[in-house]
């Protein structure tokens, strides 16, 4: 209070009018919160002032007569505005037509908007901030503000998210994908908790990484990925041009491409097979077998690469037979981008499925609060959050320039094993690969 006197008193010797020397006093203790909240005090004055200035555009000047008006005062109400993850309530003047219809005021519907409000919400909830905290997260805002505040709670944050991540499944799975020329497709499954959701990453020839679908299930099997397949080419999705399928090794996985997409390219992660060989082994044998298996992947040529594989299960026949077999399941393609004479960055980029992988990592992080996967609703709408929220963090890949010649082989190999006796010289191979 005392502070409030010296500035009326101050303002007083100025010579200023009464309303702005209270005004001053309102914003001095506005200012001990900080300089927001003092901003907020003067936004709020702003907008009051905004909107009685849009009044007088729609209906005239107040006190002058105006036959041909067609609007009309109707006094003031309560109404509420987004401000900083919050609903604050406000004092909003009210219009009616001339025949007695609410006409609505464009800057008080402007700055009502929820959308602000869930955005908010949903930023908080992906970067980790639960939803008896999200209280705590935001900024001060002065106490008037804080005591008139609504849509704060717990059970007000959790509608928000769950109706904004709603949104998101909705957009993700209703992407066209027409317009999408792919040089290859990954597939994994995340585990969360009991239940899964089997994910789709592209990559575009211009070398882009491209969130393509989700579905939802209990595992990992055959089922629900032939139905996140099915909806990828019902909404547009073209393989017939030829993509090169990046998987894990998983079986469910493999089978499904089959049905869908028929006998298409496949290359075989070598992180996960070279991890599956080497849990087969004692920790003493496991460097040589590593050293063995990387120099033979990092091979140019597809028939030395192949051998030193090949002579490599035969060295762990006898000693260690699992390790033997595991390395033989799915050797081939391991090497199927060295085959298609893909070398250097592209080809250590697609060897693995690091790139889905990454998105993954970034699903789980933002999923990390979640206690308890309640339905397959809850599991759909917040890995395809976390799905969108990965792709404002993707970069084009490692290698990119070398996509269009990828998609090329990947071409010529496809229409090869459709017309089996059509061959090509290997002249017209490299005038197709350097095209």
């Amino acid at each position: 209070m005392k502070t409030v006197e010296q500035e009326q008193v101050a303002s007083a010797e100025l010579g200023l009018p009464p309303g702005v020397q209270a005004a001053l006093g309102e914003l001095v203790n506005a200012a001990k919160d900080g300089l927001l909240a003092l901003s907020v005090g003067v936004g709020l004055g702003v907008l009051s002032t905004l909107m009685e200035e849009e009044v007088d555009e729609v209906v005239g000047p107040k006190g002058r007569q105006d036959r041909d008006r067609r609007a009309v005062r109707h006094g003031h109400t309560g109404g509420e505005v987004t401000l900083g993850g919050r609903r604050v309530g406000v004092t909003r003047p009210r219009v009616r037509s001339v025949d007695g219809e609410e006409v609505e005021l464009e800057t008080y519907a402007h700055f009502a908007d929820r959308d602000p409000l869930t955005r908010v919400v949903l930023e908080q909830m992906l970067a980790g901030v639960s939803t008896r905290r999200f209280e705590r997260t935001r900024e001060p805002v002065g106490e008037d503000v804080l005591a008139a505040e609504r849509s704060a709670s717990k059970s007000a944050v959790s509608r928000a998210f769950v109706a904004r991540t709603g949104e998101h499944l909705k957009a993700l799975m209703a992407r066209s994908l027409a317009d999408t020329r792919l040089a290859a497709l990954m597939l994994d499954g995340i585990d969360l908790k009991g239940r899964c959701c089997v994910v789709a990453l592209g990559v575009s020839t211009d070398g882009v990484k491209v969130p393509l679908g989700l579905w939802d299930g209990s595992t990992e099997n055959k089922t629900i990925t032939v139905a996140l397949l099915t909806d990828l080419v019902q909404r547009g999705l073209d393989v017939d041009q030829g993509v090169l399928m990046v998987l894990d090794g998983g079986k469910a996985l493999r089978a499904a491409v089959n049905e869908v997409f028929g006998d298409v390219p496949v290359q075989r992660c070598v992180r996960h097979k070279e991890r599956n060989v080497l849990d087969h082994l004692p920790e003493r044998d496991r460097p040589a077998v590593k050293h063995k298996l990387r120099s033979a992947w990092a091979q140019d040529d597809h028939r030395l690469a192949l051998n030193a594989l090949q002579q490599l299960a035969g060295e762990l026949d006898h000693h260690h037979p699992g390790a033997a077999a595991s390395l033989r399941e799915g050797l081939e393609e391991t090497l199927t981008l060295t085959r298609l004479g893909i070398i250097g960055n592209l080809r250590t980029t697609l060897q693995s499925t690091n790139a889905i992988e990454s998105m993954i990592s970034i699903l789980r992080r933002t999923s990390r609060n979640v206690k308890r996967w309640q339905n397959g609703d809850m599991c759909l709408r917040w890995t395809a959050a976390g799905m969108l929220e990965a792709e404002q963090q993707f970069r084009k890949i490692i290698g990119y320039s070398d996509l269009a010649k990828l998609a090329l082989a990947v071409e010529r190999e496809l229409a090869a094993r459709r017309s089996p006796t059509t061959t090509t010289t290997p002249k017209q191979d490299a005038t197709l690969v350097n095209a």
